[in-house]
């Protein structure tokens, strides 16, 4: 009877003791980013779209791959560019509108520019760049024909 007993005691206090968890959240880690790009990232950013912008009016293969970033380089065609190409107007004057960061759908941000046309123009057309400067995706304005 005292050996019963004793291991009844033994898994009651167990049982007394064990820890209960409720509400578990998880919580992911976020890094903070700046609201707006340093002038001297604008700068190299700015620098290099308007090199792509150029390649692209020039038809220059070599020089928008060595703009572009390596994760995009395999994806890009001849036929993706000349759609780009297309998507805005490559002979105007670009403006910086807005500099900022583009969240992606993994949480993560990247540096983007939106551009738009000297003077009184709606359309925007953004870049999106990694940090080193290369140009990850160029989303241009729809033309209304």
């Amino acid at each position: 009877m005292k050996k019963i007993f004793l291991g009844l005691t033994i898994l009651v206090a167990q049982l007394m003791f064990a820890q209960k968890v409720t509400g578990v959240k998880v919580e992911k880690v976020q890094k903070d980013v700046p609201a707006q790009l340093s002038k001297e990232k604008v700068n190299i950013y700015n620098d290099n779209f308007l090199k792509f912008v150029d390649a692209l009016k020039s038809s220059d293969r070599a020089g928008v791959d060595a703009l572009l970033s390596d994760k995009v380089k395999a994806i890009v065609t001849d036929d993706v560019l000349q759609k780009v190409k297309e998507g805005f107007d490559i002979n105007k004057k670009l403006e910086i509108l807005s500099t900022g960061y583009h969240k992606l759908m993994d949480g993560s941000s990247l540096p983007s520019i939106h551009y738009k046309y000297a003077g009184e123009s709606k359309e925007v057309i953004m870049a999106v760049f990694e940090e080193n400067g290369k140009i990850l995706g160029v989303m241009p304005a729809k033309k209304t024909k």
